[in-house]
């Protein structure tokens, strides 16, 4: 998992600046730092994507093969026909 850092004392300093009260400033941190710890969780890493990608090309691989397959079966008795004529 991503790892963010987020320095907290410097963001309630920085609300403080701002005329937030000590209580405001670290209500509004816990609830940002929350959020952001929650999000995490969702993000997708570089090994997520290239496992999905390989899996994806693992699939139209089969596929690829299915569609062969189909207009081999398809297409044969119509060249035969067209020859035998």
């Amino acid at each position: 998992m991503p790892t963010i850092t987020f320095d907290t004392l410097k963001f309630v300093e920085s609300l403080k600046q701002s005329r937030f009260d000590e209580q405001q400033a670290k209500g509004l941190t816990s609830a940002f730092q929350e959020a952001q710890d929650t999000h995490l969780d969702e993000l997708s890493t570089k090994k997520d994507l290239n496992e999905l990608r390989l899996e994806i090309k693992g699939e139209l691989l089969v596929i690829k093969w299915m569609l062969a397959l189909i207009v081999i079966v398809n297409v044969v008795p119509i060249l035969r026909s067209w020859l035998e004529g």
